[in-house]
């Protein structure tokens, strides 16, 4: 069970699970006999007490950023279907993920209203193109691939070198996590500042 949101994709929501102890569920391992492969899953409705994992108490929102909700929900065994766990209602879950990506989306860097609409009618142009010319769509994006290419590589070391932005705050502004931000800005070949 995930939860996506287009433009984010480090921040992944997932139900976690906490145990009785308090403590977050880690991967269970099953143990399929011999070889030197173990599988493993994170998946909730694991976290049932059974085939050697532990039982879940409760279940949270959680994120790939590593956000987790401040409110957790207990969890009905008596209720949860093991052939169909998804039939389980975890839309509270989802709500406060939902309330997370709301709170990153609003800490990232606005775009000048003029350029998202320009972006958002040039996507609806694209769309219709890409169906009724696919060869003229292909040409318009590679012009944009060149705009990319040019822009991309100033805008980054602008960033990181010019306005020396930290990392944390680049970030915050792209509305995803440090590491992912690194991995972004140096698609673009900068030049590197530690």
């Amino acid at each position: 069970m995930e939860w996506q949101r287009d433009g984010f994709p480090a921040h992944e929501g997932t139900v976690g699970v906490v145990l009785a102890d308090g403590s977050e569920s880690r991967a269970v391992y099953f143990d399929m006999g011999s070889g030197g492969h173990f599988p493993t899953s994170t998946d909730w409705w694991i976290y049932d007490g059974t085939c050697g994992a532990p039982r879940a108490e409760r279940m949270l929102a959680a994120c790939a950023c590593g956000w987790r909700a401040q409110v957790s929900y207990p969890i009905d065994w008596s209720q949860v279907r093991r052939r169909e766990p998804y039939t389980y209602d975890t839309s509270p879950l989802a709500q406060d993920w939902k309330i997370h990506i709301e709170d990153v989306e609003a800490r990232t860097v606005p775009l000048p209203a003029e350029l998202a609409d320009l972006l958002q009618r040039l996507d609806q142009h694209l769309d219709r193109l890409a169906h009724d010319a696919p060869l003229a769509a292909l040409k318009a994006v590679r012009a944009l691939e060149t705009i990319i290419a040019t822009t991309g590589p100033t805008a980054a070391f602008m960033t990181v070198s010019g306005a020396e932005i930290p990392w944390p705050r680049i970030a915050e502004g792209l509305g995803t996590t440090e590491s992912e931000a690194r991995s972004r800005l140096r698609r673009y070949e900068y030049p590197r500042r530690p």
